[in-house]
Formats: structure tokens, C-alpha cells, sequence
């Protein structure tokens, strides 16, 4: 019996030769692009905060968040738009997090690998791309026009219904992906031990899940709090001299209502200056509670991973 001879990896006919030079060179190249293209996406985010801040910073004080909106811009506030954002946010939490993550649960741990199953799927990935103002028009029929008499019409349950929506899709798939971050020989172990499948998932795979669940969620309400086209579509209102009433809360979440984003709009197409810079300054206190909440979601997600350590 004859074997055939070795051939160096080096040699230029093997098609794995090594070529350390060049690759170093590739390598090379790739961190200098990359070193780069977040160099110039630092500096474009820099100028922006800076124009932002430079022109914002003259209205930033504390009538500025506790006096009503006015045709006057000295006198302009942004209290009913930022308690507006909370009414929504919370309603949103509520209705997302509860439908997603069970969505979530069923199509990852008891649903059949079927060919429905996977349709499913495929179109909430889907659903994921689809842009906020098909919602908002979804919104507009189903929420405000057919289910008049359940939620007031142009009411915060109405948006926040379209809001959950729109960001259901993002819940369901992190959700998703984070019970599959879980290893298999947990399920199993647990499944052989005798308990039943719904006791496996509470007790090993959700606590587990969770923190990639829970960082899942709050990115998806940033989405939520920045988003203006549906809510226009919707209906929220732009000028609000009143704040729902928390008792009785029924008749809060079906009250008129406006958010930061669409007050932050109406103030930058109108073509006084002074509006332009009261703008500037809701986008500084819209910044500060999207980064409240992005800084939140580490908190939560940190504290939940140390806990299970």
C-alpha cells in the first residue's frame, strides 16, 4: 500500500496556504475602516448633541417642564407632552410586555414545529420592518373608529393600543431568541426529574431568559417613546391645556392626549425661531429619558445576571 506525499500549506498550489502577510494586511485594513467609520459616526453624533444643546439650553429650566404649551414662546412649556409620553409609555409596558413575552413563550416552547408555526414566524420577522405609519393607520380604524365606545376615540388607550403594535414584533423576537440563549439540557433534565413542561419553563428557562427579555422590552419602548408618524396618524393632539385625570383611571387612558415627539414637530414648523429652540430643548429632555431608560436597561439586566451567578 503507497500513501501520497505531504504538501506544505505554504506551497502556492495548495489552496491553504497561509499567506500570513497578506492576511495580517487584510486584518489590518479592516480595523483602520472600522476605527474610522466610528471616528466620523462619534464626530456627526457630537455635532448634532452640541447644535442641539447650543441652541435648547436658553428655554432648559423648570417652567419649561411644568407650564402648558402657549402661542407665546416665552411662556411655552412641556408638561402635557412629556406626562402625555409616561401615560403612553406605561400603558404601552403594560399591553407589549404582557402579549409579547407570552407570544414569545408559546411560539418557542409548546408550539409544534408545523408549517403554520413557521409562517408565523416568518411574518413577524416581518412585521418587525414594516414602517410605524401602516401602524398608525391600522391604529386609526381598528382603535379609534371601531372600538369607539371602548377607548374614546383619539384617547391614550387608542395610541397606546397602536403603540404596542408597532413594537409586539421586537418583544416576540427578542423574547424568542433569548429563550434560546437557554441550553437544551436544562429542558431535559428538568422534563426527566418529572416536571411538566409549563414547570420547566417558570422555574429554569424564564429566570434564565430574563434579563435578554427584559433588555429586549425597554429598547422596544425607546422605539415607542421616539415614534410621532403613527401617533399623528392616530390622532394625538398637538396643543393640550389639561393632563388626564388619574382618578378615575378609566377616564384617564380615554382622555385626548399629545407626546413629546409631536409637540417637539409642531414647535419646529412654525417659523419662528424662538419655536426652533424651544424644540432643541424637548429634544434635550427627550434624550435624557431615552438614555434614562437604555441606562435602566443595563441596571436591570446587570443586577438580574449577578443574581444568577
Amino acid at each position: 500500500m503507497t500513501t501520497a506525499e505531504p504538501t506544505s500549506d505554504s506551497s502556492p498550489a495548495s489552496p491553504f496556504a497561509v499567506n500570513l502577510p497578506k492576511r495580517y494586511l487584510i486584518g489590518r485594513l479592516f480595523m483602520y475602516t472600522s476605527a474610522i467609520a466610528t471616528f466620523v459616526g462619534l464626530v456627526v453624533l457630537v455635532v448634532l448633541l452640541a447644535d442641539v444643546v447650543s441652541d435648547g439650553a436658553r428655554y432648559l429650566s423648570w417652567d419649561f417642564l411644568t407650564n402648558f404649551p402657549s402661542r407665546k414662546p416665552e411662556q411655552a412649556g412641556f408638561l402635557s407632552a412629556w406626562v402625555g409620553s409616561i401615560w403612553l409609555l406605561v400603558l404601552t409596558a403594560s399591553i407589549s410586555f404582557v402579549v409579547g413575552v407570552g407570544s414569545g413563550i408559546f411560539l418557542e416552547e409548546f408550539a409544534a414545529d408545523t408549517a403554520i408555526a413557521k409562517a408565523i414566524e416568518i411574518n413577524i420577522g416581518n412585521l418587525a420592518a414594516v414602517p410605524s405609519i401602516i401602524y398608525g393607520l391600522l391604529g386609526l380604524q381598528a382603535f379609534v373608529r371601531t372600538m369607539q365606545a371602548i377607548t374614546n376615540g383619539r384617547s391614550v388607550l387608542a395610541g397606546a393600543l397602536t403603540m404596542s403594535l408597532l413594537i409586539l414584533p421586537i418583544i416576540i423576537v427578542s423574547t424568542r431568541e433569548a429563550l434560546r440563549a437557554v441550553p437544551g439540557s436544562l429542558r431535559q433534565g428538568g422534563l426527566a426529574l418529572g416536571a411538566t413542561r409549563w414547570q420547566v419553563v417558570r422555574e429554569q428557562i424564564l429566570p434564565l431568559a430574563m434579563p435578554g427579555i427584559l433588555t429586549g422590552t425597554i429598547l422596544a419602548l425607546s422605539r415607542a417613546i421616539g415614534d410621532t408618524a403613527s401617533l399623528i396618524t392616530v390622532g394625538a393632539l398637538t396643543y393640550i391645556a389639561f393632563l388626564p385625570p388619574l382618578n378615575p383611571i378609566w377616564e384617564g387612558v380615554r382622555s385626548p392626549f399629545t407626546v413629546m415627539p409631536i409637540q417637539i414637530y409642531n414647535w419646529v414648523s412654525r417659523p419662528q425661531q424662538d419655536f426652533h429652540d424651544l424644540a432643541a430643548t424637548g429634544i434635550i429632555i427627550l434624550m435624557v429619558v431615552l438614555l434614562s431608560m437604555n441606562a435602566t436597561a443595563i441596571l436591570v439586566r446587570n443586577k438580574l445576571q449577578k443574581k444568577l451567578d
